[in-house]
Parts: structure tokens; sequence; C-alpha cells
């Protein structure tokens, strides 16, 4: 019996290995083809926001901190509710892989009311929240005009929450252009609403910091119909049943979806809220460092954008595989994710260190506001590749069912280690809001080594089990 490996001679393959190298690449153009329009979909989310930040800019540095503070502050709140909805990914991903086009209608319904629900909650703890928002310590110059903000942007918590269930539906079932498309239209909205309302064009009054308020919440409510518009049409071209699936609530299904969601939602609250908690921090040190704060956490959330929408699309892909029986291809889908991920977040680091002024400029011309925000700009970029790692982890977890690993790496990530270290350098050491972003790249960096290091081990499960033969 021959115990010597087969040797290939000069210029054959290993079958395998050029099997294995196709695969990859096939699931790569696949991500690729599924990423994309759900990043511009996740940039369009965030440029919104940017929008307003802009939009408020040239009305000074208190502005700027008071729209920044209210988004964040109103995300903080409203992210526990569409962490429970991301839940959708998995249950409607593994049911269309599985070819089960009725669950995919019934788990849309199910989100719908789920949607409604925690509507409740969120706009009764924004509600609750403004008027505590003066024993924060915070300048009042910024605090009257973050009230108003975030109290008007919190009437569009329901068609928020509505868009964010028909947009899982369809992105787990392929559809990713709409989406897209919507996003873009709803920006072009929210600019033209912006200018509209902050200055007063076209016979209205200019309402400053309110009017940026309101342009959003004109623009959520647009993109929620336009996408319960696209979700009836694909249902009528494809013949999917949508129109025929029943619109009661089915408490089993409610269930279920909250218990997979919730970890979720505490993973996307303790991220959020840590990055709120240090926005409140950063506001006890003046105006100046709050608008240097926000501009740098805006240009941060931007990059971020990227790895999301990547996260979202290897989520399905995995859940997509799982449900179809392929553990393997599973494995192949997240990993791919994240070397998609990881690639563009090493060049948006390398980008921040090369044009840190220009990316500023967008933002704001106050050389004060730049001069702070130039260093906390280049510690942002350091933990570029580390937040992209930990959101395309935390997705392709997602993807298997796994949800509650990310919830305890970001409590222990970013409240035992980030935000404390943070505290600690930026006020008893007096390093300002610099030691505070210290802080913030250090909870960052643990959490995606942490998320990095359980895919590996999810991976390692993965490969012990059997595939399903097609029938």
């Amino acid at each position: 019996m021959n115990l010597v490996e087969p040797q290939l001679d000069a210029g054959e393959t290993d079958p395998a290995a050029s099997t294995a190298r196709g695969q990859v690449w096939a699931e790569t153009l696949a991500t690729l083809a599924l990423a994309w329009p759900v990043v511009l979909a996740e940039l369009g989310w965030m440029a919104m926001g940017v929008v307003d930040l802009v939009m408020v800019g040239r009305l000074g540095p208190e502005a700027i901190g008071a729209v920044g503070l209210g988004n964040i502050t109103y995300f903080a709140i409203e992210v526990f509710a569409m962490g429970v909805l991301l839940g959708l990914d998995s249950v409607i991903s593994q049911a269309f892989g599985a070819k089960q086009i009725a669950d995919c209608n019934r788990w849309l319904v199910q989100g719908i009311y789920v949607a409604l629900m925690a509507s409740v909650p969120t706009m009764l703890g924004v509600t609750l929240l403004v008027p505590w928002l003066p024993s924060w310590g915070l300048a009042p110059e910024v605090v009257t005009p973050a009230a108003t903000y975030l109290s008007i942007l919190n009437w569009g918590t329901p068609p928020l929450l509505l868009y964010f269930v028909i947009r899982r539906y369809l992105q787990a079932m392929n559809v990713v252009r709409a989406v897209t498309v919507t996003l873009i239209a709803a920006n072009v909205l929210n600019l033209v609403g912006n200018w509209v309302l902050i200055g007063g064009h076209w016979g209205l009054p200019a309402l400053g910091v309110a009017g940026s308020a309101w342009a959003t919440n004109i623009s959520r409510l647009a993109m929620f119909l336009t996408l319960l518009v696209v979700a009836v049409v694909h249902s009528l071209k494809a013949g999917t049943g949508l129109l025929r699936v029943p619109l009661g609530p089915n408490w089993a299904w409610i269930g279920r979806l909250l218990v997979l969601g919730a970890p979720i939602a505490a993973q996307f609250g303790l991220e959020v809220g840590v990055f709120g908690a240090a926005a409140l921090l950063a506001g006890r040190l003046g105006p100046t460092a709050l608008a240097a704060h926000e501009v740098v956490l805006n240009v941060a959330s931007v990059t971020f954008m990227v790895p999301l929408g990547i996260s979202s699309a290897g989520s399905v892909r995995v859940g997509q595989a799982i449900g179809l029986g392929d553990p393997l291809g599973a494995a192949r889908a997240g990993w791919v994710a994240l070397g998609i991920g990881a690639c563009f977040m090493m060049l948006a680091g390398l980008t921040f260190l090369l044009i840190p002024r220009s990316i500023l400029s967008v933002f704001t011309d106050e050389a004060q506001v730049i001069r702070i925000a130039l260093p906390l700009l280049g510690i942002a970029a350091m933990f570029q590749l580390f937040d992209g790692l930990q959101v395309v982890a935390g997705g392709a977890l997602r993807g298997t069912g796994e949800t509650q690993v990310p919830m305890y790496v970001n409590l222990a990530s970013h409240w035992t280690i980030g935000l404390p270290i943070g505290f600690v350098l930026g006020f008893p050491l007096g390093w300002g809001v610099f030691g505070l972003w210290i802080g913030l790249a250090l909870g960052l960096i643990c959490a995606g080594g942490s998320l990095l290091f359980s895919w590996w081990r999810t991976v390692k499960k993965l490969k012990t089990v059997e595939p399903v033969s097609p029938a």
C-alpha cells in the first residue's frame, strides 16, 4: 500500500483546491451583488443624519452639537426596537433558503405587529427623557434646541420602524435595489426639506433646528409608504401570495421573534448607548468639544454603514445557506463577508489619515472645532478595522440564529472596558474628549477581536453538521 501522497505534475492543479477557490469566488460575487445595494441603503440611511448636521452646521457649533446630541440620544433609545426587529434577518432568510415563501410573508405580518408594539415604549422613553436634558450638565445653548429636535423627531418613530420591518423582509428575499432607490429618493426629499424648513423658503417660516427634524419625519413616512408599495408589487409579480397571508397576530411567532431579537436589541443598545454616554460626557466639556465629537462620530458612522450593509448581506447569505441545509456554505458566506468588510475598513482608516482636513471641512469651517477634531479622526482611523470586524461577525452569527454572544461581548467591551477607561482619561487625568475617544477605541478593538473569535468557534461547529442532500 502506497502511503505517500500523490504529487501533482508541473502545470497541474489540485481539483479540490480549484473547487474551493471557485466556491469562494462565487460566494464573493453573490455577497457583493446582495451587499452593494444594501450598503448604499445604509449609507442613505446615515446620510439623512449627516445632511441634518451639515445643513444646520452654518448656524454654529451649538446647532451642530444640538442635532448631533439629539440624533445619538434618539437612536440610543430607538435602537432597542430596531434590534428586536433584526431577528427577522434570521427567520426570513432561513425560511427563504428553505423555499418556504408563505412563512416569509407570515413573518412580515408578525414583524409589523412587533414594530407597532415597540413604537409605544420607544416614544414614551424619548418623551420622558427630554425633560431631563437640562440636568445633564450641558450648555444651555445646546440643551434647548436639542430638546426641540428630539421631541419632533420622536413623532417619526412608527413609520421608521414599519419601514425597517419591510426592508428586512425584502432584503432577506434578495429584493434589495428597491430599498436603495427608496433611500436615495428619501435623502433628496430630506435635503430639500432641510433647505426649505431650516432657512424658511417658499413662503414658509425659518424653523432652524426644528425644521431639520420635521424634514426627517417627512422622509421617514415617504420611505415606509414606498417600500409598502414595493412589497405588494413584488408579490403580485412573483406570485408569492403576500396579499393572502393571515393578518391576525400569532403570539407564538411574536414570542419567538422577541426571544431572538431581544439580545440583538441589547447588543445594539449597549453599543449605541456607549456613544450616547460619550456624547453627554463630551457635552460637559463645552459646545466646541461636543461639536468636534459629533463631527468625527458622524464621519466614523458614515464608513461604518458599509460594513453594516455587508453585515446584513452576510447575515442573509448565512441564513439562506442554513435554511438550504448547507452548513459549509454558511461558514464560507460568513468568512467572505468578513474579508470584504475588513478590506473596506482598512481603506477607510487610511483615508482618515491621509486627508483629515478635507473630510472635516465638509461638516464645519469652525477652526476650533477642526483643531479638536483632527486627533479624534486619527483615533477613529485606528479602530476602523475592528469596528468593521465586530459588526460583520455579529451579522454572520445572527444568520445562524446566535444573538446572545454579541450582546455579552458588547457589554464587556464597551461598558466595562471602553467607557470607564475613556472617563478616567478624559476627566480625572484631564485628557478631555481625546481621552474619551481612546476609551471608545479600546472598546471597539476588544469587541472586534472577541466576535471574530466567536465566529471562528461557530464555524468549527458548523463543519461538524452533516449537509442536507437536495430532495
